[in-house]
Parts: structure tokens; C-alpha cells; sequence
């Protein structure tokens, strides 16, 4: 591997370090993006069986919100039935909706920067190749004879290769997280905004009932 590297240039340096970011936000993600974390699976029951009679304590709308991104979702939409008990139900909609909003920023947290990593990887990979290009040349002006020096020839092809190889190495495999991520947090997103309806339902329903 170290023969590799000292082949490729400096040029590989910066795509080390694109690869080595990406892997940690990848793991980051799978960590993060995990269902439990997000919405799990009878949450939204639970919450409707809590709150079927009156509004839960304070304590337990802190725990729900603390419990995963749709619990705070559906928290918020407690707390503020809590607060203002004559909320109607396009003001609980308007506050659920925002901590959704909250909710959405940081499910997305670091896709822009796979993104971003996936976009530059190869254009990293270019800027190996085109160093390895001028190598190249310089290698054939290099003698007063015209022979061409072949250590730096040699040289400038490896420069070019592996640069142009790694750099599609990073970003293809990137760019796939990245759109698998995508599809997660949209996923999320729709799952989140359907149980947030059928809860603002719920509580109209149970305001109704007093």
C-alpha cells in the first residue's frame, strides 16, 4: 500500500483524506439512521394509548421527546396542547410541522458532505491525472537528446493511473451511501409526517372529548 501511495504523488493525499471522512460519515449515518432512533415501530400507539383520556405529566411528553425524532415530533404537538389547552387544530398542525422541520435537519445531518465527497472525489482523481500528464511531458524534454528520462516518465504514469483510479474508487462507492441514504431519510420524512397527521387527529379528537 505504501508503494502505492509513494507511486500515485502527493496528488493522493488530499483523496486519502476524502476517503477516510467518508467512511467515518458513512458509519456516522448507520449509527444515526437506525430505525429505533428515528421512528419506532408502535411509538406513535403508545403515544395515542397514553394520551387516550387526558394529556400525559410533563415528565413523560420529556421522555417521549427524548425517545427518537418522531417523539419529539409528537411531544411537541403534547406540550403544546399542555400549554395552550384551546389550540386548534391548524395551530398543533403549524407546531408539529416545525419540530418536524427540526427533525429533518438533522436526519439530513452530513448527506451534503457525502455528497459533496462524492462530486470531488473524481475530480481530485483529474488533478492526479493532469500532474501525472505534466510529469509526462517534462519527462520528455528532460535530455538535450530528445530521449526522454523514462524514471520520470514511468513516474508520470503512475501519477496519472492511480490517481485516476483511486479517485473513482472513493467516489463510486460514496455517491451509492449517499442515494441509499436519501431513500432513508425521505422514507423517514413520509413515515414521520403520515403518524403526525393521525396524532393531530387524535389530539382535536381528544380536545373535542372534554
Amino acid at each position: 500500500m505504501l508503494s502505492i501511495i509513494q507511486a500515485a504523488g502527493w496528488p493522493i493525499w488530499p483523496l486519502i483524506a476524502c476517503s477516510i471522512l467518508a467512511l467515518a460519515l458513512i458509519f456516522e449515518r448507520f449509527a444515526s439512521l437506525k430505525t429505533g432512533k428515528v421512528i419506532p415501530p408502535n411509538l406513535l400507539n403508545e403515544a395515542i394509548t397514553v394520551s387516550s383520556r387526558n394529556l400525559p405529566t410533563p415528565e413523560l411528553t420529556q421522555q417521549l421527546s427524548q425517545s427518537s425524532a418522531l417523539g419529539e415530533v409528537l411531544a411537541t404537538g403534547l406540550r403544546t396542547m399542555q400549554i395552550h389547552p384551546d389550540s386548534s387544530e391548524d395551530e398543533l398542525r403549524a407546531a408539529m410541522e416545525g419540530a418536524g422541520r427540526a427533525a429533518a435537519h438533522k436526519l439530513e445531518k452530513y448527506l451534503s458532505a457525502l455528497a459533496t465527497i462524492a462530486s470531488a472525489a473524481p475530480l481530485l482523481g483529474l488533478l492526479g491525472t493532469v500532474i501525472g500528464m505534466i510529469e509526462i511531458f517534462g519527462s520528455q524534454s528532460g535530455t538535450p537528446t530528445g530521449g526522454g528520462n523514462p524514471g520520470q516518465l514511468a513516474h508520470g504514469i503512475s501519477i496519472a493511473l492511480y490517481n485516476t483510479a483511486f479517485g473513482l474508487i472513493v467516489a463510486i462507492p460514496t455517491l451509492v451511501f449517499w442515494r441509499y441514504f436519501r431513500a432513508r431519510v425521505d422514507g423517514y420524512l413520509l413515515s414521520m409526517e403520515l403518524a403526525s397527521e393521525h396524532f393531530v387527529r387524535h389530539l382535536s379528537r381528544l380536545k373535542l372529548a372534554k
